[in-house]
């Protein structure tokens, strides 16, 4: 018998449409200011933590194999299907962002929109409803 802690999943889950509204805003407003440059680095942060951090307790929750780093936790939670292929390496390749803007945030270009930035959003809209659907087959 699994213990998975739905409620914790949820609430990292219920923001990210706060997250991606903010997403689209900045990336249709994108004009390279010093205030968008950090916004767009919170928001990048803020989403490789949740689906990280949801990644986690799947993962604790389902007994699934330990993870050795960010990325891991994405190829783990992909390759037991929680995510279709796609889309866990788009979200591995965003938490390979995570060092350069948590460690090496002096020397991040802020004036200058991310390539993840206009697509992120979606990828969260889409994270979160597969999540959503492994969790109700799952139960």
């Amino acid at each position: 018998m699994y213990y998975v802690n739905v409620q914790d999943i949820r609430l990292r889950l219920d923001a990210i449409p706060d997250l991606a509204e903010a997403l689209d805003k900045l990336s249709a407003d994108w004009n390279g200011s010093t205030l968008q440059g950090l916004a767009q680095e919170r928001l990048l942060h803020l989403a490789i933590e949740t689906v990280t951090d949801v990644g986690s307790c799947l993962i604790d929750g389902y007994i699934m194999r330990d993870a050795s780093s960010y990325s891991d936790i994405i190829e783990i939670i992909g390759g037991e299907q929680v995510l279709d292929a796609e889309l866990a390496e788009r979200l591995k390749a965003l938490t390979a962002l995570r060092r350069p803007l948590v460690q090496e945030y002096y020397s991040w270009p802020r004036g200058e929109r991310h390539p993840y930035t206009p697509e992120l959003a979606g990828w969260l809209r889409r994270f979160s409803e597969q999540v959503e659907a492994y969790l109700k087959k799952e139960q």
